[in-house]
């Protein structure tokens, strides 16, 4: 059985410059303070066969914003890892899933973030849409609650500031305004 803490300590994230370079690589768990630096993640909005889209909570022992509602899920890769094979990687983690037809809907997505204890979260963070592929089950380590919402519905969300992470509600307008998903 693998100790979850110390294989989060020993998770690296990809440092980049402000044109989205790799420029070195940090230990995750040290990046997440109030002068985070810009470092390399992702999110993915899962899909359904009914095309409801998968949100979920995450878990009270993350360390930025715990216990908020967020996209399907999120991630970093690792240095030299492909960020496809992160994704898919991630979501058997944390949803215990498997996905396909992963696209990157926007490639260029960045933002900073401040959390009410003072955590900055400081990505270049690339979105992608995946369709979800049979049953799954999500780390308790990762999500605390989840459901499977329309989109008008999540869209609804995106506009109360205080329902879902500050990433989730800037990403749901763009993916709308970019056609990737009707509104």
């Amino acid at each position: 059985m693998v100790d979850t803490a110390v294989a989060r300590s020993e998770e690296l994230v990809v440092l980049v410059d402000e044109r989205g370079a790799a420029i070195g690589a940090a230990a995750k768990d040290s990046v997440h303070h109030e002068t985070t630096p810009l470092h390399l993640g992702f999110s993915c909005y899962v899909f359904d066969a009914d095309g409801r889209v998968l949100m979920t909570r995450r878990a009270l022992g993350k360390r930025t914003w715990p216990g908020v509602w967020t996209n399907s899920f999120c991630g970093h890769p690792a240095p030299d890892e492909p960020i496809g094979d992160a994704v898919h990687r991630r979501a058997r983690q944390e949803l215990g899933l498997t996905i396909e037809r992963v696209v990157c809907a926007l490639p260029n997505y960045r933002y900073r973030a401040v959390a009410a204890d003072g955590t900055v979260e400081n990505e270049l963070c690339p979105v992608f849409c995946a369709v979800a592929v049979g049953a799954f089950d999500p780390s308790p380590d990762e999500v605390m609650d989840y459901t499977w919402v329309s989109w008008s519905e999540l869209r609804s969300a995106a506009g109360l500031p205080w329902a879902i992470s500050p990433w989730a509600a800037e990403q749901i307008l763009l993916l709308e305004t970019a056609g990737v998903v009707a509104g």
